[in-house]
């Protein structure tokens, strides 16, 4: 197994690790889940620890909290094969720690590795599972998902009562920062002030200790000393202090629920996947979160630090994660499938074709066949269809409730889409009916061949048809006035009227429905599409 678990922050990632690690020890084998910071390890180790106690399950931590001589046992342990689970660092890959039997290898927080650690796994794989956990992966592995080459599972449902984090993205103010600190604070909440600089972090401490006197100030850092940062990180979590100013240390995976407000400066030099971590360390419980993510008022900001503050402020929703992971892929590239870069642009063809390319490759390298492409179907007709903006709000779920309608192959697979659309949205409204009567006319059109059903002046084209004596005998008696045009294959018909003299044009459903039966009356009942694959 080599499967990417894709679900947001806060979605419940740890809960599946535990449950396969557990499985993966009760079959005997040991189980190494590998994390980036020593803060997360901790987290880990006390997390699995709680769920396990019940158990006959050791369990150890492998990081710098460690001291050397608990790291030596540690190494000396799995060896002998009496630790089942080990939670670490970066120390994990070092070549003197050997398993006696590893069964499987968790990678939490998948963007924060390199190229060479998951190659590094990815020797062991011969006879170990890998399941990798994040929640923005980095474009590479999540283009490789795309594309087949990974399998990848998402995690689509939110727990229960969260609310999407209230988002402010703007220039900084020493006025709104202590306006949000002493509202988290009435509220008896806590606060992360992210100044991702450890050589002026105390400076900034001191800043939010004048804003903010009655506030109990702590600093975090990894330069710190292993004793202090697990005493400042205890302290808070145990409510001895009311703002944690830190840097990215706490970008992974901390969940400290009473922690509701955060602050972070110079939002404009952090990437994307980054921000949307950080901005999941808020957010853990029922009460209502803040993020402010604050930018130099006196310098302007780059291209691509605009675009990547423009899409976490538009993306606040439950479950944004990987449209922010798509949307990272889109700004910074795909990078390179065989080598060490894990995002870069690429030349020479678009990102759609490359896509495409690589994806028939591993088709043919599974031994599959590739799908055979269907005609596109272009159905050009007054009708008034579409997803109006009262009745999908997001404008990323009505892109994809167009794509859904667009790639229904059957009508079985439409009335899937209506059905869930009715479910979620409610009863459709004439629009959502007509764009679903095109789709299901666009499929009675593909299964007579037909590329272009389209109204020209006065006449509506159907084309390419192929119509047979006896079918140019059929069309002329049901409609004497149509015209077949040999050498370019195509029935022109007048457009129909409510009544023949002084009538209103047919549109929308009435067109379709006539233009359904003109098909069916002369060239008979059409040829059942099969779905793809069968």
């Amino acid at each position: 197994m080599d499967r990417l678990i894709c679900g947001d922050v806060g979605y419940g990632k740890t809960e599946i690790a535990v449950r396969a690690a557990f499985k993966a020890v009760q079959d005997g084998k040991q189980v190494a889940v590998l994390v980036p910071t020593t803060l997360l390890a901790q987290q880990h180790y006390n997390t699995f620890a709680e769920r396990m106690a019940q158990f006959p399950v050791e369990i150890a931590q492998l990081s710098r909290f460690a001291t050397g001589a608990e790291a030596a046992r540690t190494v000396q342990r799995l060896a002998d094969g009496t630790v089942d689970v080990v939670i670490g660092t970066h120390r994990l890959l070092q070549p003197t720690v050997r398993f006696k039997q590893l069964g499987m290898v968790v990678v939490d927080e998948e963007q924060r590795f390199g190229v060479a650690h998951k190659e590094f796994l990815k020797q062991l794989r011969t006879a170990v599972d890998v399941l990798t956990l994040s929640a923005t992966p980095i474009p590479r592995t999540l283009e490789m998902a795309i594309t087949g080459i990974r399998e990848m599972s998402t995690i689509a449902t939110p727990p229960e009562e969260r609310h999407p984090v209230l988002t402010y993205v703007g220039a900084q103010q020493d006025k709104q920062i202590a306006a949000a600190i002493h509202r988290e604070l009435l509220r008896d909440g806590q606060v992360f002030y992210l100044h991702n600089r450890v050589e002026s972090i105390e400076r900034a401490a001191r800043r939010i200790r004048d804003l903010v006197p009655e506030a109990r100030v702590a600093v975090a850092h990894g330069q710190m000393g292993e004793s202090t940062l697990e005493r400042v990180m205890v302290g808070f979590w145990e409510k001895e202090y009311d703002v944690l100013v830190c840097t990215t240390i706490v970008e992974s995976g901390l969940d400290i629920p009473n922690a509701n407000t955060l602050i972070v400066e110079r939002a404009d030099l952090l990437g994307l996947a980054q921000l949307h971590q950080i901005r999941g360390r808020v957010g853990r419980a029922r009460e209502r979160a803040y993020a402010y993510f604050l930018y130099p008022a006196d310098r302007p900001l780059t291209e691509p630090a605009h675009e990547r503050l423009a899409t976490i402020a538009q993306h606040t929703e439950l479950g944004a994660g990987m449209y922010v992971a798509m949307k990272d892929l889109e700004i910074r590239g795909a990078g390179n499938l065989l080598g060490g870069e894990q995002s870069g642009h690429i030349e020479g063809v678009g990102f759609d074709l490359y896509v495409r390319m690589v994806g028939e490759a591993v088709q043919q390298f599974k031994g599959e066949q590739p799908a055979e492409e269907e005609s596109e179907v272009k159905v050009d007709l007054p009708v008034d269809a579409h997803l109006p903006h009262d009745y999908i709000g997001v404008e990323r779920l009505r892109l994809e409730a167009y794509r859904r309608l667009a790639s229904a192959r059957t009508g079985a697979e439409l009335d899937e889409v209506v059905a869930e659309l009715t479910d979620r949205y409610g009863q459709p409204p004439p629009e959502v009916a007509n764009l679903v009567a095109v789709a299901r006319f666009r499929l009675l059109a593909r299964g007579y061949g037909l590329t272009d059903v389209s109204l020209q002046g006065r006449h509506i084209r159907f084309g390419p048809l192929e119509l047979p004596d006896s079918k140019q005998l059929r069309l002329s008696r049901y409609h004497p006035e149509a015209v077949w045009k040999r050498t370019v294959q195509t029935v022109s018909v007048p457009r129909p009227a409510t009544r023949r003299v002084g009538g209103e044009p047919l549109r929308d459903t009435a067109l379709l429905d006539w233009c359904a039966t003109l098909l069916r009356d002369v060239l008979g009942d059409p040829v059942p599409v099969a779905a793809p694959g069968t």
